[in-house]
Parts: C-alpha cells; structure tokens; sequence
C-alpha cells in the first residue's frame, strides 16, 4: 500500500469526532461543476459508457453497472490504488449487458456482489480488493416483469435481510390506448397488480420468482431512486411522475412543463402514492386527480386519500438516484440529509429543459426540510447525473450515462 494511501486511512480512522476529512486534490475547474463553498469534485473515471447506478465497497472500491447495446457491459470495478483521486486500475468485474443496479452486502459473514438487469437480482461472491468475483453467480429473485418501458430493476436493502425491487409501470397514465391523445385511463390499473410500485423479497434467499414477493407499496409510476433511510430504517424514494399533459390533453406549455411534481416519498408497508389516478401540484400544495380520471386538475375526489410527499419537485426532473449521507465527511448540516441524482428533463419544450443537477434536503427528525441545489454544470460538461451514493470517507460518488464519468465530490477547506 502507497504511502499517500496509509496516510488517507490514518486520518480517516483517528480524525477527531465531528471532522471534515481530508482527500485527494481536486480539479481547479472542478471538473466543471459549481458546488457550495468548501466542496470540490474530481472526475474518478471517463468514458465508461451508460454508467448507471453505482456504489462503494468498505475499503474504496467503486463498482458501476455500465448496460450497453452490445456485449462490453457489465459491473466495472475502479480502483485508486495511488490517493489521487483517480482510479489506476480499471476492468470489468462482471460480463453483463443489461446490467442496472450494483450493491455490496454479506449473507452470514460472506461478502457478496448483488446486481440488478430488467429481470432478476444475482449475486456473486466478491471480497472488496479482490480483482475477480468468486465461482457461479446465485439467482437470487428471477423472472421480473420485463417491460423495457420503465423496466429498470434499481433495488436496495432493508433491516432483517429485506430486499425491496422497484416495478416500474409500463405506461404514462394507464391509459385505455398508451399515449394517445383523449385516452381515459382503465379504472382499475390493471398494471398495478405486477408494477407500479416497490416489490419486497427475501435478500438472503436463492431461486426465488415474481410471486415468491409481495407488494410492499403501490400507486408509483416508476421509482428508480429507492433507499433506505439508517435514522429510521424505513424505505423513501423520488417518483418520475406522469408526462405529456400539453400532448395529451391540450394544456398550456406552462402546466405541461411544471405538472406534475416529482414526489419525495416515504414508503411505509401498504402505501398508495396514487398514480394513476393522481399527482401531486405543487402550486396548490394537493394531491389532485389526473385527467385521464376525470380530473381538470384541480378536483380532488379519490386522491384525498393517498399518501402526500415529503417534497414536491419540479416536474420532469427525473430522480434516478437517492442516498442518504451517514458518514463524517461533510460538514454537519448535511448529515443524516437526502441526496437526490436528477437525470434532467426531456419534455418541457418549448419552454427550457432542466434538472441535470444534485440536489440536497435536510432532515429535522422525520421532517424534510426545503430542498437546495447542491451541484449543477453537469449538462454544460455533458453529462447527465444517475446515482449518487457515499464513500467510507463521506465524500459523494455521482455517476453519469451520458459522458460515462464518475465524479467525486469532496469537503475541501480553502487552499
């Protein structure tokens, strides 16, 4: 082990309680950016391809799912074997094309690698360090619905060995025909019986299918930002809420760009978001139903009672990527707060697109605090963010599918 690295470690470890641990120099630029005063970024890896989600094993190990339209995707493992920021030693880890998602977890002290595609969870024996996974992989859940529509299987880990899978809706609003102007909704949402909402399974089982699982929450058009909160153990997500109501039913450019809000939600056992029968405004603060339902947005009717978000973003940010910081790394104010990975928008035209950003939301108990920008430029340096997880250290991690890079997001004090 270098040097630079043993000395890294050491002050991690032995920092005073309450300290902004030190990292690598960063980019004078950046590397694009604009952060807060007191953070700096540094680009880990470049040209990756679709980086999608991503994490960070114990010992500093990222691991990316890269999908790709041919056979070079898979889980990529980065490595900064010198301390300067950058990974030296870049391969891939697992030979998959449609691979998603990627965590880290031990089953009865065995150190594995799960991964995610649009139908199953596996898992392979990984120690974090090592330079190759261990033996056959394990199916862990296998036949998901496999609609490409929405059919990302992003997952996250809960206490006492759950597995929570996103089942994302194969549709905008559940109408009778997809994305056809006029088109009222099928009342029920027959989709909602196999998707539009969060799937629980058994984390520590193998060989299980779709209905060795149970519904947990329903009402969620597509939830890729799914994570559990440690303050409280209980699962959250951010929803890609519906699209096109300017397309579909002749409301003006300003409603269709700013309805509805992209929903920050807890997902308590039996939850009901709404989709498709309603959204969240966030200019009249309410759940409202959606016009395939009847609604001209502003009746309420049958959306009285489903569950209200935490926050309430601008519409078609699209949230991909949702963590929340427990390390040291950061100042105190963000600790035990969300961070949020914005893919940016697609159909606010013709009025600006945007998103493309980090955001931040502070937490008071189990009160979400107003949300601010955390960090933005990632278009104008052509990506786009996906994910943004945590280092051992506290430092941000934030992937891009776009320009395949990952940046590192650093507390720095001024130089």
């Amino acid at each position: 082990m270098s040097a630079c690295r043993t000395a890294a470690i050491a002050v991690m470890l032995f920092a005073p309680a309450g300290a902004v641990a030190q990292g690598p120099p960063c980019a004078l630029d950046n590397a694009g950016l604009t952060l807060p005063d007191g953070f700096c970024a540094v680009v880990v890896a470049d040209s990756l391809g679709r980086a999608r989600h991503l994490t960070v094993a114990p010992n500093g190990d990222v691991l990316v799912a890269v999908p790709s339209r041919g056979d070079d995707g898979g889980v990529f493992l980065l490595r900064d074997v010198s301390g300067d920021g950058r990974a030296d030693t870049q391969h891939r880890l697992v030979a998959d094309p449609m691979a998603v998602d990627v965590q880290v977890r031990s089953v009865r002290g065995v150190p594995y690698l799960y991964y995610s595609t649009y139908r199953e969870i596996v898992r392979l024996r990984w120690r974090p360090g090592a330079d190759a996974v261990e033996g056959a992989p394990d199916t862990v859940v296998r036949d998901l619905p496999g609609a490409r529509q929405h059919g990302i299987k992003t997952f996250t880990f809960g206490p006492g060995g759950r597995l929570y899978v996103n089942h994302g809706a194969p549709s905008n609003a559940c109408q009778q025909e997809d994305r056809t102007k006029g088109s009222p909704g099928m009342d029920p949402c027959p989709l909602l019986d196999t998707t539009g909402g969060v799937w629980l399974y058994d984390a520590e089982r193998r060989g299980q299918t779709r209905a060795d699982g149970r519904r947990y929450a329903t009402g969620l058009r597509n939830t890729v930002a799914l994570a559990v909160r440690p303050a409280d153990g209980e699962l959250y997500g951010v929803v890609h809420g519906r699209d096109q109501l300017g397309a579909l039913w002749d409301y003006s450019d300003e409603v269709n760009a700013e309805t509805p809000a992209e929903e920050f939600v807890r997902l308590v056992d039996g939850a009901d978001v709404g989709w498709p029968y309603c959204h969240y405004d966030r200019a009249l603060e309410q759940k409202v139903l959606a016009p395939e339902y009847g609604g001209d947005l502003r009746a309420v009717g049958r959306c009285a009672s489903v569950e209200r978000p935490l926050v309430g973003f601008p519409a078609h940010w699209a949230p991909d990527g949702l963590h929340f910081h427990s390390g040291t790394g950061m100042p105190a104010r963000y600790r035990g707060g969300a961070f949020i990975a914005f893919h940016g928008s697609w159909n606010r035209a013709p009025l600006p697109q945007q998103g493309f950003n980090v955001v931040f939301v502070p937490f008071q108990g189990d009160r979400a605090g107003a949300w601010q920008v955390f960090a933005e430029g990632f278009e104008a340096a052509g990506s786009r963010p996906v994910d943004v997880t945590e280092g051992p250290d506290g430092s941000l991690y934030v992937s891009d599918d776009r320009g395949g890079r990952v940046y590192r997001i650093l507390a720095h004090p001024r130089r």
